[in-house]
């Protein structure tokens, strides 16, 4: 058996890792190894390259070690569904640090209903994660709407449209080339053909 710490955070500027020593010194009352995965991602997004590697490297009976769920999943409810089920599929047991009742394993009745207890609160705290994140974007978006905030969307990059469209004249090169030479995606080279 190996305790898998997942830590997360949203954006490279935030810290990860900031939760991830009390992590691992909760692990260690677990007597097993431990592996660190650390990921900035968002957890609005099912797939996610880290989360990804520590459910292929699981094995049956490994701990999955999050400091919260929100950590874990700020999901959709269908999303979440299909996280839950890879987990259960992997046989990892999900042990979350700020929910005591998911610490220990009970044997027998006691186990069954503290099972079914710790899946409706994982699921409880899951959806107030998907509102928060989901409140937070809202506020922000009203926010800047008060401010009087106009978004201007991308500049275009005149350097590599003109470089295009000079490309594109010489008529010797395809679209294809042109998008590789410039080093911009085949849309945009017609974009910027149709648009001269």
């Amino acid at each position: 058996m190996t305790v898998r710490i997942y830590v997360r955070a949203s954006t490279k500027d935030q810290d990860a890792k900031r939760a991830l020593s009390d992590l691992i010194s909760f692990s260690q009352s677990y007597n097993v190894n431990h592996v660190e995965y650390v990921e900035h991602f968002s957890g609005t997004k099912l797939d996610r390259p880290v989360l990804a590697k520590l459910l292929k490297d699981a094995d049956q009976g490994d701990i999955l070690l999050v400091e919260s769920v929100d950590r874990l999943s700020r999901l959709s409810q269908d999303d979440f569904a299909i996280l839950k089920q890879r987990i259960k599929d992997k046989g990892l047991r999900l042990v979350v640090a700020d929910l005591p009742t998911t610490h220990t394993v009970s044997k027998g009745m006691t186990g069954e209903i503290l099972t079914v207890i710790n899946h409706m609160l994982i699921d409880l705290l899951a959806t107030m994660a998907k509102l928060d994140n989901d409140k937070r974007r809202e506020r922000i978006k009203q926010g800047l709407a008060n401010s009087g905030y106009k978004p201007t969307g991308k500049k275009p990059n005149t350097t590599k449209h003109n470089r295009i469209r000079e490309l594109d004249s010489q008529s010797n090169m395809t679209k294809e080339e042109i998008a590789k030479a410039v080093g911009v995606g085949v849309a945009t080279v017609y974009r910027v053909i149709r648009e001269s």
